[in-house]
């Protein structure tokens, strides 16, 4: 993986004249308004727009539902303010990350790896059809099939010859490379281990 530090959606970042407002439902943010829900797509392919599960374009009209990972790294970047209608109230950076910690195992070290990929310009989806954590695109859905499925790992959790067989067929089936990334505890460096699988 690259390490350069320019992120996809920086210049659009720059560009946002004020936080759009989601709402927290269940579990899932909702962009109501599809304009900013479009604008939002557009910066880095963020989200699914209801009902259009593999949109072609980058505009549509209805709501984007966000995923509590990206749009926490949404929040932290100042981009989106998160309410509650149901209490009425905002939900700040703190609330969310305790959430998304009780929604997601590991969540901390899986936020760590989607900030690092996001930093180094990879668009990120949820991976769970391919029965991993991220599918990660270059350019993005809809311009190319995404070429990795990363899996993330604790340091010294152990994979077993099955796992990684079973990994390696499903990868190889839908032509995608096999990664499993493990963040260090300490060094807080992620470590991108790329499988090749060859023909005996």
């Amino acid at each position: 993986m690259s390490n350069q530090s320019v992120r996809l959606d920086s210049v659009a970042e720059t560009q946002m004249k004020k936080r759009i407002t989601v709402e927290f439902i269940e579990n899932f943010l909702i962009v109501w308004d599809a304009n900013e829900g479009s604008e939002l797509y557009k910066m880095g392919y963020y989200g699914k727009p209801l009902g259009i599960p593999k949109p072609k374009m980058a505009i549509f009209n209805t709501p984007l539902i966000l995923d509590l990972m990206e749009g926490l790294y949404l929040a932290e970047s100042k981009i989106i303010e998160v309410t509650e209608k149901s209490k009425s109230k905002k939900l700040g950076l703190v609330e969310l990350r305790k959430r998304a910690r009780k929604l997601y195992d590991n969540f901390d070290l899986k936020y760590a790896v989607y900030r690092d990929l996001k930093a180094n310009n990879f668009i990120v989806t949820p991976g769970i059809k391919y029965g991993c954590d991220f599918a990660v695109y270059k350019h993005g859905p809809g311009r190319e099939h995404a070429p990795f499925m990363v899996t993330v790992k604790k340091s010294g959790e152990v994979m077993t010859a099955t796992e990684i067989v079973k990994a390696g067929r499903l990868a190889t089936t839908v032509r995608k490379r096999f990664i499993v990334a493990v963040p260090g505890i300490e060094t807080k460096k992620i470590e991108y281990l790329i499988f090749k699988w060859f023909k005996a």
